[in-house]
């Protein structure tokens, strides 16, 4: 995936409101863009470093940009435009690049399913039957570790996913938790415990119940995005 228009270079200022951030861009322009990260972020910025984002030629826009990478306190990049994963994991399935998804007839977007009304990020159809791929963005890191951790913050909804996916796969219906790591130098992923113990309870379960648990981690760069290799996950 390649960012057009190219991506601009700043500095962050601030984040708040939760969908706000100002930052000055690298010619002495202030501007407050749109932060499309519902999490925390932890570990993902400081007010002073380094930002690229999005410019928007559309002049009815509110806001004139959108934060897409952040330059980590440990010196690690990440993609913090959450929408990204998805368009990120389709590129790599429809390029055969995930391999234990390989091999399907057709792929659809936002499928409704479960008890508990979810939609399911991708399912994709196989002679054999169907399999619904949930899909989570990571860019939790850490000091001087290549593991990174989900979630940043407390997630009631990831729980419900993986809870709808254990359900499918007790019923013989292949279900995929599929990790797309944002985030440089990292070699693993791991249920942040510490920050939400009832998800890391719920991804343990959904392992025993048959769930595929897959991580694949992203080459990051202001120019390009792209998925290119399969990551270790530590239940």
């Amino acid at each position: 995936m390649r960012f057009e228009p190219p991506l601009e270079e700043g500095r962050l200022l601030q984040r708040y409101k939760r969908f706000l951030a100002d930052i000055e861009t690298s010619c002495g322009e202030r501007l407050t863009i749109h932060c499309p990260n519902t999490g925390s972020m932890l570990n993902c910025m400081e007010e002073g470093g380094r930002v690229w984002f999005s410019r928007s030629a559309d002049p009815k826009r509110r806001l004139p940009g959108t934060w897409e990478l952040s330059e980590t306190p440990q010196g690690r990049l990440a993609c913090v435009n959450t929408a990204r994963a998805n368009a990120l994991v389709e590129e790599a399935l429809r390029g055969g690049l995930i391999e234990e998804l390989s091999g399907f007839t057709a792929l659809r977007r936002e499928v409704p399913y479960g008890e508990e009304r979810s939609r399911a990020d991708f399912r994709l159809d196989y002679p054999q039957g169907p399999a619904f791929v949930e899909v989570k963005s990571v860019t939790l890191g850490f000091d001087a570790s290549p593991v990174a951790a989900f979630p940043d913050a407390v997630t009631q909804r990831g729980s419900k996913h993986l809870r709808e996916l254990a359900a499918l796969a007790r019923r013989g219906v292949r279900a995929v938790q599929l990790y797309c790591v944002n985030l440089s130098g990292i070699e693993a992923v791991r249920p942040a415990q510490e920050i939400d113990p009832g998800y890391a309870a719920a991804l343990r379960e959904a392992l025993a119940a048959g769930v595929e648990v897959l991580a694949y981690g992203a080459s990051l760069s202001p120019e390009t995005i792209r998925l290119e290799r399969r990551l270790a996950v530590y239940p």
